[in-house]
């Protein structure tokens, strides 16, 4: 399968030549939240060929963006997992897409909740840099059953590489009401039912950077 270009020595020509292609957004999309295993990301995307999941994931070996790890036994797995790089150039640019598409989002229809749905309207499009700009913290997020591991440092989202600071437990219904719902009292009832777990110093930071203040 061959990868097409578009021939053009500009920057955003050169960048689409790496990152256009479809699913790739898609895929760096499913890693924000920590690593996955080839078989969780063939579930969260049942659209693709799987010969075309392992050509995608390829090229984003190649480009620098994301790594694939070999675990030990006895868990034995292959994982995936974004780079420094992405989290640098590319996660601002899958933030920018989201947020051009959260209000075209139904949030009446079932199919739109969703843990991943409820990570990005929740969380990763409520993200400000300038309120994160000293924090350094790690979190997990547990949405409906599905894990969601990452960090800020210096005012930027990355991977996490230690065990949290703070742990959210949430309904995706909730993160998403939290921004869509239909008034301001239906917001902030869906915000109280998110349970933090962690320093009283630490929730609230978090809570600033990611504007979950009632």
């Amino acid at each position: 399968m061959k990868t097409r270009v578009y021939n053009q020595n500009c920057p955003i020509a050169r960048g689409l030549d790496v990152i256009g292609e479809r699913w790739t957004l898609l895929i760096v999309r499913e890693l924000v939240g920590g690593p996955r295993r080839y078989s969780d990301l063939r579930a969260e995307l049942p659209g693709i060929a799987t010969n075309l999941l392992a050509q995608r994931l390829k090229e984003l070996q190649e480009a620098g963006l994301i790594d694939r790890t070999d675990l030990p036994a006895p868990i034995g797995r292959t994982v995936y997992t974004l780079t420094d790089t992405a989290w640098e150039r590319v996660l601002p640019i899958v933030r920018a897409v989201a947020r051009f598409g959260l209000d075209k989002l139904d949030p009446t229809d079932s199919s739109a909740i969703t843990p991943l749905n409820g990570f990005l309207a929740g969380l990763l499009l409520a993200f400000d840099p300038v309120a994160a700009a000293q924090l350094d913290a790690t979190y997990r997020i547990d949405i409906d059953g599905r894990r969601f591991d990452f960090a800020v440092a210096n005012g930027h989202l990355t991977s996490a590489h230690r065990e949290p600071d703070v742990t959210v437990t949430a309904a995706a219904a909730d993160l998403i009401d939290t921004r869509l719902g239909d008034d301001a009292a239906a917001r902030k009832a869906a915000l109280r039912r998110i349970h933090f777990e962690g320093t009283a110093e630490a929730v609230d930071a978090m809570r600033d950077a990611f504007a979950l203040h009632g």
